[in-house]
């Protein structure tokens, strides 16, 4: 397994700095926070890396606040300059473990993201089924309160198999300590940090399991099989490794097997062996969200979300209660 040893001074390089300054500024430039530090930019980013290479740095606290999308989560965001340093870590840690992650892991890693990993589900049921000539098993699972529950000192340890600099893990460990109650939902590093925590699942399903059919999006995963005896197997393996190696525990409620023609709800969108449809909940919300008023842009990204799935009636019917509001 290939180390890290000398990381720290690409992470608060003044290069990295105004380029973790770039990323994070992207759609947020007509925030208050924002602009009153980039009023002062240059100042700011130099104090700041005059206090991360002083090992002064120390991270801020936050504000929490909820969010419904659609459902409910409890945010907590940090001081920009926080943000800053985040981004500065993501961009020299995310292709340190990029590599270890399996490839059907799609949460907050490039070229992935809910839509292709809807379309590789379908591939899988479809090779599974042998092309809906077999019946066929989805199991869907959840980790309980997953972002509340990472524990600390096994994520570092993650961190420190392939991290071996003192002084990155020192910064390292200044964010995950920060919050303390697991992760910080709304963290750039919390996203990169969930990864690397669940890539052990990841590995255990794959390598120890051997289950061919396998997909996670964030702390959802599902699993495919023509064998429900096989299910109950490799669930009670799973629980217990979660429970082990990892302090977490599956969501009871959340826990759904359920045949093919059924459907299977993931990511959004509700697959079949021959459509796929949105999800009911998505669909109310975005029909809600119409009739109350949005813009062009809003429209669009609807349109976007619907043209993943078999919903032209859908896509028309927003259609017309949009141009219907705008010539109220």
């Amino acid at each position: 397994m290939k180390i890290y040893k000398n990381i720290f001074e690409k992470i608060v390089s003044l290069e990295n700095l105004f380029n973790a300054w770039d990323e994070f500024k992207r759609g947020k430039r007509g925030k208050m926070d924002v602009m009153r530090f980039e009023r002062n930019l240059e100042h700011n980013l130099l104090q700041l890396q005059r206090d991360l290479v002083a090992k002064r740095y120390k991270h801020g606290s936050y504000h929490a606040f909820y969010i419904t999308d659609p459902k409910q989560r409890h945010i907590h965001k940090a001081s920009v300059r926080d943000r800053i340093v985040h981004h500065a870590v993501f961009t020299i840690l995310n292709p340190i473990f990029e590599p270890t992650f399996i490839f059907d892991s799609y949460s907050c890693r490039e070229g992935k993201g809910t839509h292709k990993g809807i379309d590789k589900l379908k591939t899988m049921v479809g090779k599974a089924s042998g092309y809906n000539r077999w019946p066929t098993y989805i199991l869907k699972c959840d980790i309980k309160k997953f972002f509340q529950s990472v524990n600390h000192v096994i994520l570092l340890e993650f961190l420190n198999r392939k991290i071996k600099d003192p002084d990155a893990m020192g910064l390292i460990n200044e964010i995950v300590e920060s919050f303390s109650d697991g992760l910080p939902i709304g963290n750039l590093t919390s996203q990169l940090f969930a990864n690397v925590y669940l890539s052990e699942l990841d590995h255990f399903v794959k390598g120890g399991l051997k289950v061919r059919f396998y997909i996670r999006y964030t702390d959802d995963f599902v699993m495919v099989s023509n064998s429900v005896v096989q299910f109950r197997a490799w669930f009670g393996a799973i629980r217990i490794f979660l429970k082990q190696k990892l302090k977490l525990t599956p969501y009871p409620s959340k826990v759904i097997l359920r045949k093919y023609h059924q459907g299977v709800d993931f990511l959004g969108y509700v697959q079949y062996p021959h459509y796929r449809r949105l999800r009911t909940k998505t669909k109310r919300r975005i029909l809600k969200k119409v009739a109350e008023g949005i813009n062009d842009q809003a429209l669009q990204s609807y349109l976007g979300v619907l043209s993943h799935a078999n919903s032209y009636k859908l896509g028309e019917q927003i259609k017309n209660k949009f141009w219907f509001n705008k010539k109220k």
